[in-house]
């Protein structure tokens, strides 16, 4: 049975509109795709690029714990508070 709504699902987006290396924006981590597409998905669909976004930025998080300098940029994201 599929769940009413009554509050919309926000953007992730905090303003950093910049893209890594691999393609997905520094500040929400969404793929391009996924940043303009935004509008036109479902709620369902938007929990579920936002699940993807915390796996990436868990990733790049475990990735960047064996350098110090990175894991302080890492902990200024204000993208943490999203999750």
């Amino acid at each position: 049975m599929e769940q009413l709504d009554f509050f919309s699902v926000p953007s992730p987006c905090v303003g950093i509109c910049q893209v890594n290396n691999r393609g997905y924006c520094q500040g929400c981590y969404r793929s391009r795709d996924e940043r303009f597409n935004w509008q036109a998905m479902t709620s369902d669909q938007k929990r579920q690029v936002i699940r993807l976004c915390k796996q990436r930025y868990l990733r790049i998080l475990r990735r960047a714990k064996g350098n110090s300098i990175e894991v302080q940029q890492v902990d200024d994201n204000p993208q943490q508070s999203l999750f």
